[in-house]
């Protein structure tokens, strides 16, 4: 939608210069017409190229009104600029004409209104200047028709033609385009840097919000004594912590949407670690990962997936105090595609054990967030203990529940 109204303000402009463009062009080539006959005494064909170019130019811009096609209206206006232009520098002393500059002022205006054209003018206007020079020392017959007594006002006034065109009319047109773009891009700019400081105060409420249900979860914890109960509000806890880690991340960093997924993990699997097994633990991790950063949608999916398969690693893996060694590995397929490699070498579990037929919920989430990154996930049985194998996908969507 705004894109539209972007492209509808440039139209508008673009009507606008050539409306100023080609009023003020033909309004000068009309009132040159005469200046040249009664001024200057110019009674052969410069005269009336004037008053040809003002009449058609004129017909030309009205017409516009009707088939509003504003291509055909500027080629028109330029082809016939450029015609009209070698003419009169044909009969004003070829290329020594001082009206020669207008030929440059014509490849101005088309760049000014489109490159590609710009260019295909600038090659026509080139051509003809070397025409014109190749003239000098042809036998054709072409005299400069303007009288000897005239030719130093001719020139003035052929300089002045292009400067009032040049400053007047292009120069406020563009100038003004200039400052409308100018005030276009500052505003862009401000509101970028309002929206970035926006969304940082939301990861930053976020990833507050988090912590406080964080801590709420661990009070309610102490006022259980029923272990289990413990346990399952302890996992909930851990849940909101991997979550409120990449709402951090993303505060803290200038880009808003993307994440070092390798300093998070080391962040997640160490919190775990601690808070599972304690600060004096015999737990090695061996966290493997390229240079890799995720969007929001995929990093907390892919997050909640890492701490279920560390929590029950570190739950019914690696059982009490034991030594124990967990890897987390991931890398990059394609553009899209990933692959992570997340196991311990403890105890393991059965093989007929699957997401469809156990009771723990952890196992059902790992399945269910492999299915939210549209990708597989099956258990690796040439290695000790449980280790998966997890394709997935960075996905763009937003993040939805895995309920």
């Amino acid at each position: 939608m705004q894109q539209a109204v972007k492209d509808q303000e440039q139209i508008k402009d673009k009507i606008s210069v050539m409306h100023k463009v080609n009023y003020a062009s033909s309004l000068f080539s009309l009132l040159f017409f005469p200046f040249c006959l009664f001024v200057l005494h110019i009674d052969q064909i410069i005269p009336y190229i004037f008053l040809g170019f003002g009449i058609v130019t004129l017909i030309n811009t009205l017409a516009f009104k009707t088939h509003k096609n504003l291509l055909a209206t500027y080629h028109i206006t330029s082809i016939t600029a450029l015609a009209a232009a070698v003419g009169v520098c044909l009969y004003s002393g070829g290329i020594n004409s001082p009206f020669i500059f207008v030929l440059a002022l014509i490849v101005f205006a088309a760049y000014a209104a489109n490159v590609r054209y710009g260019k295909m003018y600038l090659i026509l206007a080139v051509v003809m200047i070397c025409g014109l020079y190749a003239l000098v020392d042809s036998n054709i017959g072409i005299t400069n028709v303007v009288p000897e007594a005239s030719r130093s006002m001719y020139a003035l006034f052929s300089i002045l033609f292009s400067l009032l065109l040049l400053g007047g009319v292009f120069g406020s047109s563009l100038s003004k385009i200039q400052h409308r773009l100018y005030t276009s891009k500052y505003e862009i700019e401000k509101k970028n840097t309002e929206k970035n400081m926006l969304l940082k105060e939301i990861h930053h409420r976020v990833k507050n919000n988090l912590q406080t249900v964080s801590s709420l979860l661990s009070l309610q914890s102490r006022t259980i004594s029923d272990e289990q109960m413990k346990k399952l509000i302890k996992s909930s806890q851990n849940r909101v912590i991997a979550m409120s880690i990449i709402h951090e991340m993303l505060y803290q960093r200038d880009g808003l949407s993307r994440i070092e997924y390798k300093t998070y993990v080391e962040q997640l699997s160490g919190h775990l670690v601690k808070s599972l097994k304690g600060p004096s633990n015999k737990i090695k991790l061996n966290i493997d990962i390229e240079n890799i950063s995720l969007g929001i949608d995929t990093a907390i999916p892919l997050g909640l997936l890492i701490n279920e398969a560390l929590t029950n690693a570190l739950k019914y893996g690696i059982k009490d105090d034991c030594e124990g060694e967990i890897h987390i590995e991931i890398k990059k397929e394609d553009e899209r595609d990933y692959v992570l490699n997340i196991g311990d070498n403890g105890c393991g579990f059965s093989d007929k054990i699957n997401f469809s037929n156990t009771k723990s919920l952890g196992l059902k989430l790992i399945h269910n967030l492999t299915r939210q990154l549209k990708g597989s996930i099956t258990k690796d049985p040439s290695l000790k203990g449980t280790n998966y194998i997890v394709k997935f996908k960075e996905i763009g969507e937003h993040f939805h529940s895995v309920a």
